[in-house]
């Protein structure tokens, strides 16, 4: 949106004071510093990964409300069988403790969701130098799982040929040349990552090399996006750190407590875009697209048009540096505006632990709101548009702030988990150190998944009253109407655990679904945007994408809830070309495939 000049003069002050803040209090001494270790023998030390300093303390949980929906865990009903092998070593190399991920997608095109898990790798203790993860080990493949027509799943990936290569990280999955087929990219350490085709047939070929897709370093996140309307689909990998088990093997935490090292002691590593051209191939456009920002430590990212302009915009979750909020000129380039948007920092201008990351209309304002995950005693960054391309700071007067300050998040998800037209969250959540009881008396390693839900003004924790009481290593999380009734289920993916899958009672109110299907290689018109009227006149934007969360891709269906409401006006859908389609009064309690015309 155009600013006035008193906005534009606005927005300068606040940045030069956003600057000058961040500045400050990166000059200042940490609050996450932990005292230096006493150097081990003959080995090299750096600053652990600890996020509680011994003169603060960890707040008791928040009381919890009761939830209108309840999940269940059927992992074992349904016969999913998967289980993350992390690999772990003496050594705390990173990748040991950052997966797995995990993606819903309808590889067959039966109208049943399909589920893929990525998996670690053989990592030796300690790893040779120049030695790569060995995945050759069936406990190490990446797995596809098979929906049946009576709802259960059959390990296909043998079949599929998709036990991959490398250290395996996140799944970004979408038809990305237009044949009607989905495929997957997946992310790893080691590998350069593989794009695969799928064939229809029920395997899947590796084009990665073919099409020119490879991506080098540590890959993590990654989303299909059409980001110059062109009509094909384009490829954004976020890159965690420029790290190798050389200079991983660097010596953090305590003489008596090995843990894993702070990203801090270890340099960014820059997105990779890689745009698709009209022969099918891949080109790296990062540095012309100004998105090869080398600050970057990426480990989520969401896609959306924040500033209602028509243009998907990124943001991307980075790990104890600046947040990432590319805005989209239109014209082939990005201009990164975190910092003067207001969601580069944290309230008091430092910088946190940005892991997963979700973008919706959470208050149904009409602009898309950002919520980004962190670690215990940051809480959960939750950015408020307030469209103008700036966003205020919502963690607070959501109540957000005393629930999450406990925990750290992975997956994350804005959904409307009981259809009463508000957006609602859902957090995977697990601490990083696998050692922090050892070292504090008032964090978890394993925590229990986070339902929050929306009452209109705040959100209040339902969690344990909607059945998410186990503790669990979680990390990605992908979110989906499984058994296709009509509400949002979720798969989390643990470190070196079994995978569950929850699924959602559903609350008594009615709701609509909408399958998107484009014209020309965009086929699930990621990047439309869609407004939704219902009868009594209240509207819900939404972005299409299978993006968001952490490691993960999710259901593209929309599910739009409707409360008591027994009707919908109209369903507007703005195609990524430009055009725009109204359908009028369609059923509700049901499924509607809308063509693009």
């Amino acid at each position: 949106m155009a600013a006035t000049p008193q906005g534009k003069v606005s927005k300068s002050l606040r940045y030069l004071f956003v600057l000058a803040l961040a500045h400050l209090c990166a000059a200042a001494p940490q609050a996450r510093q932990t005292p230096a270790p006493q150097q081990p023998p003959a080995q090299r030390t750096g600053r652990s990964y600890d996020t509680a300093p011994p003169t603060r303390r960890a707040a008791p949980p928040a009381p919890q409300s009761p939830s209108p929906v309840v999940f269940t865990d059927v992992t074992a009903q349904v016969g999913i069988n998967f289980k993350h092998a992390a690999s772990h070593t003496s050594q705390k190399y990173l990748p040991e403790t950052m997966g797995a991920g995990v993606a819903l997608f309808d590889f067959d095109g039966d109208g049943r969701l399909d589920i893929f898990f990525t998996n670690g790798a053989l990592l030796s203790n300690p790893m040779p130098k120049g030695a790569a993860p060995d995945k050759r080990d069936p406990r190490f493949w990446n797995r596809l799982y098979h929906q049946k027509p009576d709802g259960t799943f059959e390990d296909v990936t043998e079949r599929a040929g998709l036990q991959g290569s490398g250290y395996s990280m996140g799944a970004a999955a979408a038809d990305f040349d237009g044949d009607g087929r989905a495929d997957i990219y997946v992310a790893a350490y080691g590998g350069e990552g593989r794009l695969y085709r799928n064939r229809g047939d029920g395997t899947f070929e590796d084009v990665t090399q073919k099409l020119k897709a490879a991506v080098p370093g540590w890959g993590t996140s990654a989303g299909w996006l059409d980001y110059d309307r062109d009509g094909r689909l384009d490829l954004y990998v976020t890159r965690y750190m420029d790290w190798d088990f050389e200079r991983g093997s660097l010596y953090c935490g305590s003489p008596q407590v090995r843990a894993y090292c702070h990203p801090d002691n270890f340099k960014g590593a820059a997105p990779v875009l890689l745009h698709q051209k009209a022969d099918g191939t891949f080109e790296d456009v990062s540095a012309r697209a100004g998105v090869a920002d080398p600050e970057g430590k990426g480990l989520g990212v969401a896609f959306a048009d924040f500033d209602g302009d028509g243009w998907t915009d990124i943001f991307q979750a980075n790990d104890n540096a600046r947040q990432f909020l590319f805005r989209n000129k239109g014209d082939g380039t990005f201009e990164e505006m975190g910092l003067l948007a207001g969601v580069g920092f944290d309230e008091n201008g430092k910088a946190f632990a940005g892991m997963g990351v979700d973008a919706a209309d959470y208050d149904n304002d009409g602009r898309v709101d950002v919520l980004v995950t962190a670690l215990s005693n940051e809480t959960y960054p939750l950015f408020r548009n307030n469209g103008d391309m700036s966003f205020s700071y919502a963690t607070g007067t959501t109540g957000l702030g005393p629930i999450t300050i406990p925990y750290s998040g992975w997956g994350a998800r804005f959904a409307d988990f009981d259809a009463d037209g508000l957006r609602d969250i859902f957090v995977a959540q697990g601490h990083v150190l696998d050692t922090i009881e050892q070292t504090t008396g008032f964090l978890l390693y394993k925590q229990p998944p986070l339902l929050l839900r929306n009452t209109g003004r705040t959100f209040v924790n339902v969690s344990e009253s909607a059945g998410l009481k186990t503790p669990l290593a979680a990390r990605g999380a992908a979110f989906g109407d499984i058994d296709n009734d009509g509400d949002t289920d979720v798969v989390l993916a643990q470190t070196d655990g079994p995978a569950l899958v929850l699924r959602n009672s559903g609350a008594k109110n009615h709701w609509l679904g909408l399958t998107l299907v484009g014209t020309g290689m965009n086929r699930q018109g990621l990047g439309a945007r869609v407004v939704v009227t219902d009868s009594a006149g209240a509207r819900q934007v939404f972005d299409v994408t299978g993006a968001g969360s952490y490691l993960s891709t999710n259901d593209t269906r929309l599910l739009v809830g409707l409360g008591s409401k027994t009707g919908v006006r109209t369903v507007e859908v703005r195609w990524p070309g430009g055009k725009v389609q109204t359908l009028n009064s369609p059923a509700v309690d049901s499924y509607l495939t809308v063509q693009e015309k």
